[in-house]
């Protein structure tokens, strides 16, 4: 066995395998547990125990063989364990010796691993105290922490020993735990012992980490448990510990009761004042490190366990931090997690003080309260756990009551309830709340709440929220039910709470809602009750044919397909057994697959796609429905649709690989028996063949996909897929090639990817690139077979390069890429040519391309501007060097140089063009006109910019033509063509105006693309040292020359596109910096130029215009390169210096550098990368922005605007809706207040003063500046119902001064002032704080009444009644007093009329949705109020009365409020008297619309509207509608012939349209049939002509859409009579012209116009299925399959009119089309045809598709020769053209002429495809003619 031992040791030691040496690893114990006694003297064995020890300590911690090494040293036998140790004990004690502070953490990890690694008996407890005892531990945290301070810059080297002082400290805590558990004794704790002194030295070093502010948190976090461990391990008597931690942390400092040893270790913390972070970790410590269960510490313990909740609480206030922020949150979890455990003990003090009803749990559910909603996830996650533990905390203490009853959860649920639902943090406790009272006792107070809640579901934000907390309750619920109910029927009142509600939203919802729900509730719902897919399945089938849905409602159908694509996503349906079975149709998931709307196309691809396992087999139908589905699908406008498309193609293609491997292994396995009782099944070879043709089929799909003038959308959708399956299907060797894309390739499809590269839509060139470079290139072969190709596509390449437009630049780089790659293909293994190519290029492109072009530019940058733009080079050779693998390039000295030229180049570059872009102004400076002043302005600029041009381009103003020729001919012959490359340089230029227009795009652009490539050097290659050979590309001397280029030109660039760019490539320089040796560049360069920033110099050039253009740019990048998880050193000396730069004290300081500091600060508090760490410093930035609004200097109060601006949406999040009162961008005041508490007085302070200001007591205007940002913070806070009573902030100091805000002279202010006063009233003082508003208003006989004080106060008054009916409080008899006052006020004022008509209204909504007021006083004054108004007495004043129209829209208004309150069932059927007054108002609706304003009736129609269209939906009773309709009809008819107010008039006439005036709707109808019938049977067909061509004209390309839509729905009106009759009631040629309109609707590029040509197409399906009863038909469909169901239904409707002979010749010219071949101009920004949706050849591909059905079914025969002749030979004399004007292209035209090339191939499709269908007539004709001869 000792040989073996040996030998197998050996072999380990040989072998290079991981796994290999954990095998023999294990073989070695065996053979150690045969051996004997006599073994263990054996030397050969103590050496191979020496061994084993020594290559566990060499081993790093994460090495899987140092766990196994580990396990087979405490597995050995007894009689070889003391051999085991001894050997062990070596090896540690040699590691100990260890002095290399860098070695340090291998020590550590080794120490730490042998703790947890060894069982008692290997590691002797004389071994741990002898680790403790020597001095190592002690030395390491010494060293590591004087090496941290020493490398003070060095941020990396910093991290990295704070990691490693952070693993000491685990490593000693770890040690000392190990110890307490083993060491029994005084040896412990006798003073004189090694022992204690080491630990004395522990505890000493573990508060200076814990009071030292530099380093990490997670180090002083860690030195905090270690504090208490290492104390509680030492201190006695044990029950005086939590007291001792108490006066620490309470800072009553008691030296008389402190041990003497602890005095001296812990001084520090006994003297000193504790900042908060020591607190906080003092607290956590404690909280961790101390036994809370079973009453341990005793009555001590129970006192510092509520002493650190206070210590907590306190600390709340002032950590704003984020890293301690989160901190905190978690130690106050940690907390009540404590708590729960103290009060397992049954102490009843504990009990009383942490009740629910006590201050402590007030003041956490406080602190709960504020930071439910915090910006940081982890803080809202602690915030939910400490809720639930509070709920748990009492539930325990009232043990055995009743829950539900309880006061404090009955409290609780009401304050919850009573809260906004756009509070997040409502949804978490809520769920918390449900399972402790339960889903049933939530429900007794609103049975609507789950309605409510997803209602909540159309916003993305809130949706997870909502689904978690609907998850909670009905999944509790479910719990409720099954437990109290024996009987199953529960299942069905479950169902009508949880389900019913989701499947109305999923058919009648709107898109986000819908979509929300089926991706984050409907799931949970299948999870929790797999059986109610049954019940959804049946209901929504039993309206699926009635209700298909449309273009904006997923209707049944829709409902269907996410329930049952979410059910088969999720495991709970099979696919193929419910199509078997008949349940689903295969017609309708065709339906679904080309439905209108295009989420339910989404989720039938999904049921066809997404699968639970992966390796499904993939059936026939589903082949045959995906291939239709591409068929319709892929021209989507919609990114996310595509996006969808793809993704879900993707799976199925994931599917059909994974599947075909079993497939295969499967067919491999069986024998020919097996394969003989199978073959009634699917055979595993004929489904496997079954997926090759079907993935063939896909590829030719998309293919044909990528025909000419294809849309943008179609090629996207095609590449992408293409790119899958390419990607997916090339499966390593081993595995059996299922389908390969290269066998679908040939030379055609290669040459139609190239064509792709024109694409004016660059992430189509991406695409097409990524795809070629993924397929074999063998397959290039036969298309690079002629060399002329290859050159002819270099040289296309080439020429864009240089072009003036700018995309044809990108259009060329991936041309010389695809080319690079593939040029000399015999060579294309070997990596090498493709690096001599790409240095070829590049070195092409520099030295005969850009560097001539630059020496030219010198002389003229106007000529440079308008012939040979350079940006288009430099692109080239950036994107050339982003192909290259750097990691392991060959030819490193041609690199090298070309690097170094590379940086020249673009240096000399940029010189030429940054002084346009550096001047004051870039936009313009070639003035096109000869007036002095404009030549004045001119000299001033280039006196500025100092041009490097040597002649008088610039002096004169010139238009270069003929000129701009022949200096390009001058350049040819100065020198010689040596390379193709220059062969552009001698053709003919195309003549240009030179425009600044021009100039500027040349200069900014190539500025770009030289910041591109500097950045992309110094991203791609790798830094070396200048002193050191190596193997990398780039010096530490040109990084450090780059970074200083773009520090120059970020600081003197005028134009964004420039110093955007210079931004980005500046990233890259940081990043390299910071991999270099240069690290501390980046802190240099910010003292710099905030020194620069500072200094005010006359002669500096930083840009103080242009929001400082730059130089915000600058410092983000310097900013941004910081490490994450540092302590963000350079960002708070940065945010220190701006902030006082931006709110300095010194008045008479410059302008200059606050006018920078506010506009860096703006830039850094939008940089999302900045993240919370930048949240500190908000407070202080709005109050430099509030200070900077007051300056005198319009540059201070611009960019004090911005900073606000971007202050607010960093508060208060990104608005996201219109409306500016919403409550999802606002937070509660003491939220606000708590998270920035020093804008409490700041804000006070600052309010005050503007009040002060506008209240003043003279007549005139005066607006402190500040007046309206006040406001605007105050309006964007909102009072809540869980504000208590402990936070020490109290809102009550703001009211009295926005009250006075509200006396401003400016309606807006006053406005603001309303909305702002509401969140400082506590919802209890509401009614006193509006009685006393009301109270100060003055009396009506007063002789100084002023007009604006009083409508001010009204406004405070409407808002806070407002907000107090919103908190749904219940109505106590002091406001219905308040309100009965309001009520009866007297006053002749129109304008208090209004605001107490404004609240009347309001309260009359708040009573019909919630809760009637009560009592008869209330409807007896407001119906007075109605009978004394002007409305029912007539109008005294004269129209010129300020506020008489808003008077009287409120009074209508108030009316309308009463009407609408008196149609609800409950009212019209009570026989209470107060009932009885409510339903009989003094006016009437018809009454208000015979006012002679028309304001009034307008408000009035779009009552009678809305009421309509409530009745006609069902959402409120018809007959209630009816009974305030009375005699309307008439009314409305004699509005319609004598309105003359246009808004009026519209209103009437939608009132007309609505269902429920049916009789004047069929009246209307029987007089139009009537009049059409009349003019036919008396042959006035002109009319009806001139009726036609308006139609026709109403669908020209040009018109408005408002006039495409009426077209649209004139034309759907009429298609039963006129479109698809039996009889051709209009004519052949009328129809047909009719026809077209729908099918070029239907191709219009707006989406609203296709939807409603669609429905067309609706109309005549669901004709054609009522009259041929067939059992399915597309009806709902998109406009693809729209427009090919309209040329099938137009043929077929051909054969039923017989006219077949005389349609089709009109069929061939729609077919042929116009011969419009014209070339137009384009400008420099012109991309030429931009596709979005329109294909011309997909029209022309469907009608072929559908004559060619018709002609070869019916074997037409023509009337008329003649015209199929004139037809022919019109078709041919076209071909001729277009093939005369394809050879007048030059070469490659597909990039050089895109727009023309792909006209003409379209005409080339048309004409051959009319011929065909031509010839093919001729042939019928012929055959039929000569057999009568035969």
């Amino acid at each position: 066995e000792e040989q073996n031992l040996a030998s197998l040791l050996l072999h380990c030691g040989q072998l290079n395998n991981g796994i290999q040496q954990i095998q023999c690893i294990k073989q070695i114990m065996p053979l150690v547990k045969m051996m004997d006694q006599n073994s263990a003297c054996d030397p050969m064995v103590k050496a191979c125990l020496d061994i084993l020890g020594e290559t566990y300590f060499s081993l790093g911690v994460k090495n899987p063989l140092k766990k196994v090494l580990a396990s087979s040293l405490n597995g050995l036998p007894e009689q070889l364990m003391p051999l085991g140790v001894q050997s062990f004990v070596c090896c540690l004690r040699e590691e100990l010796k260890t002095t290399d502070i860098y070695l340090y953490r291998k020590v550590l990890d080794n120490l730490a691993s042998c703790m947890e690694d060894f069982s008692l008996g290997m590691m002797k407890s004389n071994i741990l105290s002898s680790v403790l005892t020597c001095s190592f531990l002690q030395k390491s945290l010494l060293d590591i922490q004087e090496e941290n301070r020493q490398s003070r810059g060095n941020r990396v080297v910093q991290t990295q020993l704070m990691h490693d002082l952070l693993m000491a400290i685990k490593v000693s805590m770890m040690l000392v735990q190990k110890l307490q558990e083993n060491i029994q004794g005084s040896l412990w704790k006798n003073h004189e012992s090694c022992i204690w002194q080491s630990m004395c030295s522990l505890l000493k070093s573990s508060i200076s980490f814990l009071m030292d502010e530099t380093l990490l948190q997670t180090v002083q976090t860690t030195s905090g448990l270690a504090f208490i461990l290492f104390t509680k391990a030492m201190y006695e008597p044990a029950e005086e510990l939590p007291s001792l931690v108490s006066d620490l942390l309470l800072g009553l400092k008691k030296h008389a009761g402190m041990p003497a040893w602890f005095v001296s270790n812990c001084g520090t913390l006994c003297t000193e004042e504790l900042s908060d972070s020591v607190l906080l970790f003092l607290c956590h410590g404690a909280l961790a490190m101390l036994d809370w269960k079973n009453r341990s510490m005793g009555e001590s313990g129970e006192k510092l366990l509520l002493d650190i909740a206070s210590v907590l609480l306190s600390l709340s206030s002032e950590l704003k931090e984020s890293s301690m922020a989160i901190c905190l949150s978690r130690t106050v979890a940690v907390w009540t997690n404590s708590a729960l455990a103290a009060l397992i003990s049954d102490s009843p003090g504990l009990k009383i003080k942490l009740n629910g009803n006590s201050e402590v749990i007030g003041k956490l559910l406080e602190y709960v309260y504020t930071h439910w909603e915090h910006p940081l996830d982890v803080v809202r996650h602690q915030t939910k756990l400490i809720f639930r533990n509070l709920l748990q905390i009492h539930q325990t203490i009232v043990t055995g009551c009743n829950l539900k009853s309880d006061p404090f959860f009955a409290r609780l649920t009401k304050h919850l309830l009573s809260l906004e639902w756009h509070v997040k943090g409502k949804y978490a406790s809520l769920g918390c709340l449900v399972e402790c009272v339960g889903t049933e006792s939530i429900l007794q107070l609103d049975r609507t709440i789950p309605g409510q809640i997803l209602d909540m579901m159309n916003d993305q934000s809130l949706a997870p929220y909502a689904s978690d907390l609907l998850e909670t309750m009905f999944t509790n619920h479910k719990v409720q039910f099954t437990s109290s109910c024996k009987e199953s029927s529960w299942i069905d009142q479950w169902h009508d709470i949880w389900v019913s509600p989701l499947l109305l939203i999923l058919c009648e919802g709107n898109h986000d809602q819908t979509t929300y729900i089926i991706d984050y509730y409907l799931p949970k719902l299948l999870r929790c009750s797999p059986d109610s897919l049954s019940y959804m399945m049946r209901i929504l089938q039993a309206s699926a044919d009635a209700n298909l849905g449309s273009c904006s409602t997923r209707g049944a159908l829709g409902a269907l397909m996410a329930c049952l694509r979410t059910a088969r996503a999720h495991g709970h349906l099979e696919l193929s057994s419910i199509m078997s079975n008949g349940l689903v149709s295969t017609e309708c998931i065709k339906q679904g697959l080309v439905h209108q709307h295009n989420q339910v196309c989404i989720d039938a691809l999904g049921l066809l796609c997404e699968t639970h396992r992966s390796t499904e087999v993939v059936s026939e139908e589903e082949m045959q429905l995906i291939l239709f589905f591409l068929e319709y699908n892929l021209n989507s406008q919609s990114p996310s649709v595509r996006q969808q498309i793809c993704s879900l193609l993707r799976k199925l293609f994931c599917r059909i690989q994974e599947s075909s491997q079993v497939l295969y292994k499967l067919e491999q396995n069986k024998t020919k028996q097996e394969l003989l009782e199978d073959s009634t099944k699917r055979h595993p070879s004929g489904i496997l063949q079954q997926y090759n043709d079907f993935m063939s089929s896909v590829c030719d799909r998309l293919f044909e996909a990528l025909f000419p003038g294809s849309s943008h959308s179609t090629r996207f959708s095609a590449l992408t897929i293409l790119g899958s399956v390419a990607e997916i299907f090339s499966v390593p060797k081993g595995q059996v090639h299922i389908f390969k894309l290269d066998q679908e390739i040939d030379s055609t499809r290669v040459q139609t990817l190239i064509q792709c590269f024109a694409s004016t839509f660059e992430e189509v060139k991406v695409l097409a690139f990524e795809l070629l470079m993924k397929l074999d290139t063998v397959l290039f072969c036969v298309f690079f077979q002629d060399s002329e190709n290859v050159d002819l596509l270099f040289q296309a390449a080439v020429d864009l390069s240089t072009s003036t437009k700018p995309y044809d630049c990108v259009t060329a780089s991936y041309l010389l890429n695809f080319l690079v790659y593939h040029k000399e293909l015999q060579h294309i293994c070997l990596g090498k040519w493709i690096e001599h190519r790409n240095v070829r290029v590049i070195s092409c492109l520099t030295e005969l391309n850009v560097e001539e072009e630059i020496f030219q530019a010198k002389k003229s940058l106007l000529q440079a501007a308008a012939s040979f733009p350079m940006y288009g080079r430099v692109h080239c050779i950036t994107g050339a060097l982003q192909q290259l693998p750097f990691n392991n390039l060959m030819l490193m000295t041609e690199w090298k140089q070309m690097v170094a030229r590379l940086i020249l180049m673009s240096y000399e570059l940029s010189a030429v063009v940054s002084p346009v872009v550096q001047s004051s102004s870039p936009e313009g400076l070639i003035p096109m006109d000869n007036d002095s002043e404009m030549a004045d302005r001119l000299q001033m600029i280039l006196h500025e910019i100092q041009p490097q041009d040597t002649n008088d381009y610039f002096m004169q103003a010139k238009i270069l033509k003929e000129h701009c020729k022949i200096e390009s001919e001058k350049l040819a012959v100065r020198k010689p063509m040596e390379n193709i490359c220059t062969e552009m340089r001698g053709k003919e230029r195309q003549m240009c105006d030179v425009t600044a227009q021009m100039v500027l795009v040349c200069c900014w652009r190539s500025m770009k693309e030289v910041s591109l490539l500097l950045g992309t050097l110094c991203k791609l290659l790798p830094t070396q040292a200048a002193s050191e050979p190596s193997h990398g590309l780039i010096t530490v001397d040109q990084v450090k020359n780059i970074g200083d280029y773009f520090k120059h030109h970020l600081l003197q660039s005028r134009h964004r596109g420039a110093f955007e760019l210079a931004y980005a490539g500046f990233m890259g320089n940081l990043l390299c910096i910071n991999l270099s040796f240069l690290r501390k560049m980046p802190e240099q360069w910010l003292s710099c130029v905030l020194e620069e920033i500072k200094s005010c110099d006359p002669s500096s050039t930083l840009c103080a215009t242009r929001r400082s253009a730059g130089i915000p740019f600058y410092i983000q990048a310097l900013l941004a390169s910081e490490p994450k998880k540092s302590k963000t050193d350079l960002l708070k000396m940065t945010m220190k210096e701006l902030l006082s730069l931006a709110a300095p004290l010194n008045e008479s300081s410059s302008v200059i550098p606050q006018v920078h500091a506010l506009n860096i600060l703006r830039a850094l508090f939008r940089d999302t990368r900045l993240g919370e760490n930048i949240m500190p410093y908000v407070a202080d930035g709005i109050q430099a922005a509030i200070l900077g609004f007051m300056s005198p200097v319009w540059a201070v109060r611009n960019s004090s605007t911005l900073l606000f601006s971007a202050l607010i949406t960093r508060i208060f999040g990104v608005k996201r809706e219109k409306d500016e009162n919403s409550k999802k961008n606002r937070m509660t005041g003491r939220e606000f207040f708590s998270r920035f508490p020093s804008l409490y007085p700041f804000l006070l302070k600052q309010l005050e003063v503007v009040a002060n200001t506008s209240n003043s007591e003279a007549e005139e205007l005066k607006i402190h500046p500040s007046l309206f940002l006040l406001l605007l913070i105050l309006g964007k806070l909102y009072p809540s119902p869980m504000d208590g009573t402990y936070s020490a902030l109290s809102m009550a100091p703001f009211v009295p001064f926005i009250i006075r805000c509200g006396h401003s002279p400016v309606y807006r202010s006053r406005e603001m002032s309303g909305r702002a006063l509401v969140p400082f009233v506590m919802v209890n003082e509401v009614p006193h704080t509006v009685m006393s508003l009301l109270r100060g208003l003055p009396d009506c006989t007063s002789p100084c009444i002023r007009q604006n004080n009083i409508h001010g106060t009204l406004l405070q008054v409407f808002h806070l009644l407002q907000s107090y009916l919103e908190s749904k409080q219940f109505v106590d008899s002091d406001f219905q007093q308040g309100l009965g006052d309001i009520i009866t006020y007297k006053t002749q004022d129109i304008c208090i009329y209004i605001c107490i008509y404004r609240l009347l209204i309001y309260r009359l909504k708040a009573s019909k949705n919630n809760q009637p007021l009560k009592g008869f006083k209330f409807w007896e004054e407001m119906n007075r109020v109605i009978s004394d108004s002007e409305l029912m007495t007539g109008v005294p004043y004269s129209s010129a009365v300020p506020g008489l129209t808003q008077y009287l829209q409120s009074i209508t208004k108030l009316v309308i409020s009463v009407l609408s309150v008196t149609t609800g069932a409950d009212i019209r059927s009570s026989s209470s008297p107060v009932v009885k007054k409510i339903a009989k108002p003094p006016l009437s609706i018809v009454h208000l619309l015979h006012s002679e304003f028309h304001e009034v009736r307008l408000l009035a129609l779009e009552a009678v509207l809305l009421w309509l269209k409530q009745a006609n939906a069902k959402q409120i009773a018809e007959e209630g509608v009816l009974c305030l309709l009375v005699d309307l009809e008439g009314i409305l008819l004699t509005m319609a012939l004598k309105e003359k107010n246009l808004e009026c008039f519209y209103k009437v006439g939608e009132c007309y349209l609505i269902d429920v005036c049916a009789e004047i709707q069929s009246i209307a109808l029987k007089f139009a049939s009537k009049l059409v019938m009349h003019l036919l049977q008396n042959h006035q067909k002109e009319v009806l002509k001139k009726w036609v061509q308006q139609i026709i004209s109403f669908c020209g390309d040009e018109q408005q859409t408002e006039m495409l839509l009426a077209a649209a729905e004139v034309l759907k009106s009429i298609t039963p009579f006129l479109l698809i009759n039996e009889k051709l009631i209009l004519g052949l040629s009328d129809t047909l012209a009719m026809w077209k309109c729908v099918i070029l609707l239907l191709q219009n590029e707006d989406l609203v116009v296709r939807d409603a040509a669609a429905e067309v197409i609706q109309v005549a399906q669901s004709q054609k299925k009522s009259s041929k009863g067939t059992e399915f038909a597309l009806r709902i469909v998109n406009a693809p399959m729209a427009l090919d169901l309209a040329f099938g239904t137009l043929c077929e409707l051909l054969q039923l009119w017989g006219e077949a002979g005389a349609g089709v010749p009109i069929l061939l010219e729609w077919l042929l089309g116009d011969s419009d071949l014209r070339q137009e101009d384009d400008n420099l920004f012109d991309k030429g045809e931009v596709n979005f949706w329109e294909e011309k050849l997909t029209n022309v591909r469907q009608l072929s598709k559908h004559l060619l059905r018709l002609v070869q079914v019916t074997h037409l025969t023509l009337p008329d020769q003649g015209e199929l002749n004139r037809l022919s030979r019109r078709a041919q004399d076209r071909a001729q053209l277009v093939a005369r004007l394809l050879r007048a292209l030059p070469p490659t035209p597909e990039f050089s002429k895109t727009s023309e090339f792909t006209k003409l191939a379209i005409q080339n499709e048309r004409i051959s495809v009319c011929l065909k269908i031509i010839n093919l007539l001729k042939s019928d004709e012929i055959c039929k003619n000569g057999s009568p001869k035969k």
